[in-house]
């Protein structure tokens, strides 16, 4: 029987091959069928779409550890992966439009630089992955049902770090001698603001320090805030200021801070490359480079319903010494033996 079958398929195959007409038509098939195999393979690409409310130029230092991240894991951008780079350029009503366009490019995962981007790629869609490469605290903010069991579509990575304000407070008390008052510089419009000021002013009371308050939503409310933390009598600022915001003025707000001769503590490192005084904090590169992992773990088919958020794992101590001299201030030896980088 099987035989027969073997035999038959030879004969038709023959007669093929013996009328010209259908070996044209047989080849013409092969040929489209290929070309179909090629497209398809080609589909397979992955496309990850990054959506940030900073200028790109400002964090190069985060996408550069993105990229080394996806590297380690072996994807190579323009080779076996693509990455659509969106940026709002510190005009956060952008970031809505910016994430429905990467919806309608159908991109295969979503990755966000910050807390002011995640809501509005939450909002434009439920059901492509969503990763973040950082926000202070996504249960809080209602980004995800818990850390181990995010639900939805969103998982990633958080900066919670409940000591972070209350070891900066600290490291300032260390080096302005009889400091009592500090003025914090936040912006009421970022979802983790409430959150960080309960924690401030917890650990303020526990370190006898008053605090003043100065909201900045712009460059004109930074150099406003200065001026009126100097006319106060504050010894010194801690800076939480929303990253779109202050990312394209690191120089100016250095400068502000020399003006008014007040010692600043920033959350991140780049203010302090800029000509700022010195940084505690989370260190963000390794955060970008962390979310490489839940890019490759969903486009292997993890759902991140199911992948637990992590927390930060690696914080970093900066002092720029320039600055110090230029304000006056002479950092205890102590503290500078602590420095993970100090800047001469």
């Amino acid at each position: 029987m099987e035989r027969g079958r073997i035999d038959s398929l030879e004969v038709n195959l023959k007669s093929v091959f013996r009328n010209p007409k259908s070996a044209i038509l047989l080849g013409a098939l092969l040929f489209a069928l290929c070309v179909a195999a090629e497209a398809q393979q080609a589909k397979k690409v992955p496309r990850v779409g990054y959506l940030t409310g900073a200028y790109l130029s400002a964090i190069v230092n985060r996408t550069e550890a993105f990229r080394q991240g996806l590297r380690e894991l072996g994807y190579v951008e323009g080779k076996n992966i693509v990455i659509e780079w969106r940026s709002a350029e510190s005009k956060l009503d952008r970031l809505p439009a910016l994430a429905a366009e990467l919806v309608r490019l159908k991109v295969d995962v979503i990755v966000t630089g910050g807390a002011a981007a995640t809501r509005p790629a939450k909002e434009a869609t439920a059901t492509i992955p969503i990763v973040m490469t950082q926000d202070d605290d996504p249960v809080a903010t209602g980004l995800v049902a818990s850390l181990a069991r995010p639900g939805g579509n969103i998982t990633g990575l958080s900066t919670l770090a409940p000591e972070r304000g209350g070891k900066r407070l600290e490291l300032l008390k260390e080096i302005v001698s009889g400091l009592s008052r500090v003025a914090v510089f936040g912006t009421s419009t970022e979802p983790s603001n409430e959150q960080m000021l309960k924690e401030i002013e917890r650990d303020a009371g526990a370190l006898g320090i008053k605090l003043q308050y100065r909201d900045v939503l712009s460059l004109k409310d930074i150099e406003n805030a200065f001026r009126a933390a100097a006319k106060e009598r504050a010894g010194a600022v801690l800076w939480d200021v929303s990253g779109p915001i202050s990312n394209p003025h690191r120089r100016e707000i250095a400068d502000f801070a020399v003006k008014s001769r007040l010692p600043v503590i920033y959350g991140r490192r780049e203010p302090v490359e800029a000509g700022g005084l010195m940084s505690y904090g989370v260190s963000v590169d390794d955060l970008d480079r962390r979310a490489a992992t839940y890019v490759d773990k969903i486009l292997k088919g993890a759902k991140p319903a199911d992948l637990p958020v992590e927390q930060p794992k690696k914080f970093e101590f900066i002092i720029n010494l320039k600055t110090a001299k230029q304000i006056g201030l002479t950092i205890p030896p102590n503290v500078l033996a602590r420095a993970d980088k100090v800047i001469r």
